[in-house]
C-alpha cells in the first residue's frame, strides 16, 4: 500500500492548496507516477453484475469456475450485496465494485437536483432530454455536490471489507461524437460536433468557466476547437477522478476505471483524459468493431496506450465481437504481446473460448 500512499498524499496536498482547472497541466505526473508502486503482476479479469436470484451454491460454482479458468478477479457492478461478494471471496477472486459515475439516473438526484445535469448547447438537460439513450443521465462532475455525492458512493463501496477496490465507470461527458459503427443506428452524421450532443452548458458549467477565464462558453464560435473550453472540460473530470481517487486511497483501497480506447479517441469522443488520471489501472475497451476496425487494431491501440500513461492497462476485450475462438485468441496475443498487463473480459465466455483462454496462459 505504499504507493497507493504516496499518490494520496500527494493529490490530498494539491487539492488543499486549492489546483485551478487552468493548472492542472502544469502538474507533472508523469514525474510523480514514475515514482509511484504499481502491481505489474499480470491479472485477467471479467466485468460481471450482481445475481441475486441465484443459489448460494450457484454463485460458489459460478466463481469458483472463472478462477479454475486463470481469472484473477472480477469487476462486480450493482451494488453491495454480502452474499455474493462472500462467494467472490471465498473463490479467492479480487473483488473490485463497479459504478457508474457520472452517467446518474438516481432516483434521489432526479427528484432533488435536477439542476446537476448536464446541459447542451442547445439548451437541453439530461434530466429531461438524455441524448440517444435514456438512461444517458449525465450530471456534471463542476459542482460540488455532485462531487461529494460521488465521492460518499466510492466511500460506501471502498468501506466493505470484501472489496478490494472500486472501478469506475461513465467517468466521463455523454459522447460528443459516437463511434463510427453505431451513426447510422441513431440516424446521425457525426463528421462534426452537433450542438444537441456537446455539453456542459448549463449554470454551474458557465459560471466556473467564466471564473476561470472570463468567457462565456456560449458565446465560442468554434467550440469543437477552442482549446481553452475543451481542455476545461477535460480537466474536469480529471479532478473529479483525483477526488475519487483520494477517497479510495484513504480506505487503502485501489481504484481502476473503464474508459475509452485511447486519451486521443477519449479527449475526442467524450471529454475523458486519462492519461492523466492518477489510479491503480485502467481498461480501455478496445471495443474494434465499434470504430469499423479488425482485431489487429487491438495492438496498435495498446502501443499508443502503453507510450500514453505509466499506469498498468488492462484491455478490454468485447466478447460478442469475438465469437471464432481464432479472433478471441488473436486479441488476446495481440493486446498482451504489445504492454498489456493483462485484458477484462466483457459479454458471455463459452468452453471453447475458456478452452482457449487457459491454453494461452499455460504457454
Amino acid at each position: 500500500q505504499n504507493g497507493a500512499m504516496d499518490r494520496r498524499e500527494f493529490l490530498v496536498g494539491g487539492l488543499q492548496a486549492g489546483i485551478a482547472l487552468t493548472a492542472l497541466n502544469k502538474i507533472d505526473l508523469a514525474e510523480k507516477k514514475e515514482k509511484f508502486d504499481y502491481d505489474r503482476s499480470k491479472k485477467y479479469y471479467v466485468w460481471t453484475g450482481l445475481n441475486k436470484k441465484a443459489t448460494a451454491d450457484e454463485l460458489k460454482a459460478r466463481y469458483t469456475s472463472l478462477k479454475s479458468h486463470g481469472i484473477t478477479g472480477v469487476f462486480l457492478g450493482g451494488g453491495i450485496d454480502d452474499r455474493e461478494f462472500d462467494a467472490v471471496k471465498e473463490a479467492g477472486l479480487e473483488l473490485h465494485s463497479w459504478m457508474w459515475t457520472t452517467n446518474r439516473g438516481d432516483k434521489w438526484i432526479m427528484d432533488n437536483h435536477p439542476d446537476w445535469y448536464m446541459v447542451s448547447r442547445t439548451g437541453k438537460s439530461c434530466f429531461d432530454h438524455p441524448p440517444y439513450v435514456d438512461y444517458y443521465r449525465w450530471v456534471s462532475p463542476l459542482i460540488p455536490g455532485v462531487q461529494d455525492y460521488l465521492k460518499d458512493k466510492v466511500d460506501e463501496l471502498a468501506s466493505h471489507k470484501a472489496v478490494d477496490g472500486v472501478h469506475l465507470d461513465y467517468v466521463r461527458y455523454p459522447d460528443v461524437i459516437l463511434p463510427r459503427a453505431l451513426w447510422a443506428k441513431y440516424g446521425l452524421d457525426q463528421t462534426t460536433e452537433l450542438p444537441d450532443y456537446d455539453f456542459d452548458y448549463g449554470k454551474h458549467a458557465r459560471d466556473a468557466f467564466k471564473a476561470e477565464t472570463g468567457r462565456d462558453p456560449m458565446e465560442i464560435k468554434d467550440p469543437a476547437n477552442d482549446q481553452e473550453w475543451l481542455h476545461f472540460r477535460y480537466d474536469s473530470v480529471t479532478l473529479l477522478v483525483i477526488q475519487l481517487a483520494e477517497v479510495a486511497w484513504k480506505r487503502k483501497k485501489k481504484i481502476t476505471a473503464a474508459v475509452f480506447p485511447t486519451p486521443r479517441l477519449a479527449r475526442y469522443i467524450c471529454r475523458q483524459d486519462w492519461g492523466n488520471w492518477p489510479l491503480d489501472g485502467v481498461c480501455p475497451m478496445l471495443y474494434s468493431s465499434f470504430y469499423e476496425e479488425k482485431v489487429e487494431w487491438i495492438g496498435d491501440r495498446m502501443t499508443e496506450n502503453i507510450q500514453a500513461t505509466l499506469l498498468p492497462v488492462y484491455a478490454g476485450l468485447y466478447m460478442p465481437d469475438l465469437g471464432k475462438v481464432t479472433d478471441f485468441t488473436k486479441a488476446l496475443s495481440t493486446a498482451m504481446d504489445h504492454g498489456a498487463s493483462g485484458v477484462s473480459l466483457f459479454g458471455g465466455v463459452d468452453e471453447d473460448h475458456w478452452k482457449a483462454f487457459e491454453a494461452y496462459l499455460a504457454r
